[in-house]
């Protein structure tokens, strides 16, 4: 792709605040049928935005140079234009033999020395698609735009598809939409299995378990702190254990996927402590035990609602012999929880009823924190895939 050398005024304009990082002089804004480019009149060299490289010298090219240079421990390059780090010295493959470039992973852009950038062969011309994929692709979209404009509503009376999950929906309990996975969520399940094999393998001395292992406010340090973390893996009914595996199942293998498994056990660990802190400090009732998943799972129910707000969620509307399907955003759904969960704790607080809000709330937050963590600070640090 030829590229003439502008001169200021002759087509380009002076891009404010961008300097090359060879000779430090203004870089020129030049527009092409594939985006912008930031051209130094003085030595030739151009910054490029990896979307426009993706038009111009295609993905593979794309792919390959920002693999090599999120692997870069330390970057010792150029300073970026943009944001005046360092870049990273990344080897890429021309057409005479391999050119280094330079490439910041946060502002996703590449430095092209003067005649580099002709190096590299353009990217062959895209090939038109078929009118039978435009218009799914244009169906799709339009039932996408739809879905998000209608927000929560009251669906037809066609159930799921899976005949199971009429089952917890007659209990209250919402279902997933669309419950696909890339990837088989091992440490979700094995979490459900240890928490139904406990509390089988404590029910016949339950009342003692959880004397022993439960957590008790006015001691919270009993074992060492141990109770902290063994508080989780014990229930007091079989409607308990079974309310929280199945919350952990539903919400805990999206958010396993999207975190890592490593991840998702901090977030889980993370959760469970700030419940158990909560209902530690909050607590009127300081001599009775505490047990149950339910702090570590709201931490994950939150994550997943804030992560993926626009996932459809059904529950069951019963009245009588009706029955009605309500569609609603997980982010509805949260919204709502999170207000009763408001209402258990100021009955909590006045030495009302059996369920701990206060963990409920703790174990959110946590959620929430970990959610902001991966929203806005892990960005700042972590290559994104452009």
């Amino acid at each position: 792709m030829a590229f003439q050398t502008p001169r200021v005024g002759s087509g380009g304009a002076l891009a404010p605040q961008l300097h090359c990082p060879h000779c430090s002089a203004d870089l020129v804004t030049i527009k092409t049928a594939d985006g912008l480019m930031y051209h130094c009149w003085r030595c030739g060299g151009r910054a490029v935005a990896l979307t426009v490289l993706r038009r111009t010298l295609g993905t593979p090219f794309v792919r390959s140079l920002w693999s090599h240079a999120a692997y870069v421990r330390q970057a010792q390059g150029k300073a970026c234009p943009v944001c005046r780090r360092a870049m990273c010295d990344v080897l890429a493959d021309a057409k005479h033999g391999d050119v280094h470039l330079d490439v910041c992973t946060r502002c996703q852009m590449a430095w092209f020395d003067r005649q580099e950038y002709e190096q590299f062969p353009p990217a062959p011309p895209p090939q038109a698609l078929s009118p039978q994929v435009r218009e799914a692709f244009a169906r799709y979209q339009l039932e996408i735009d739809e879905r998000r404009r209608r927000g929560p509503e009251i669906g037809r009376d066609d159930g799921p598809e899976e005949t199971w999950k009429w089952i917890p929906a007659l209990f209250g309990l919402p279902v997933e939409e669309d419950s696909s996975l890339a990837s088989w969520p091992w440490l979700t399940w094995a979490l459900v299995a240890l928490l139904v094999v406990t509390f089988a393998l404590t029910q016949s001395n339950l009342t003692e378990v959880v004397r022993q292992f439960g957590l008790i406010p006015a001691e919270p340090w009993r074992h060492g702190g141990a109770t902290l973390v063994t508080s989780f893996f014990i229930h007091g009914s079989w409607l308990h254990v079974l309310g929280n595996v199945y919350f952990l199942w539903i919400f805990g293998d999206n958010v396993e996927e999207d975190l890592g498994r490593w991840q998702y056990a901090f977030v889980v660990l993370l959760a469970t402590l700030a419940g158990d802190a909560a209902h530690i400090a909050f607590d009127v009732r300081p001599q009775i035990p505490c047990v149950g998943a339910s702090g570590g799972i709201a931490g994950v129910l939150t994550y997943y609602a804030l992560r993926f707000p626009n996932a459809r969620l059904r529950f069951l509307f019963r009245y009588v012999f009706i029955f009605r399907w309500l569609h609603v955003p997980a982010y509805f759904a949260l919204a709502i929880w999170i207000a009763l969960q408001f209402v258990t704790a100021y009955l909590q607080r006045h030495a009302a009823g059996d369920v701990s809000g206060l963990a409920h709330l703790g174990g959110a937050s946590a959620g929430v924190a970990a959610w902001a963590w991966h929203r806005w600070l892990v960005p700042l640090w972590k290559p994104r895939t452009p």
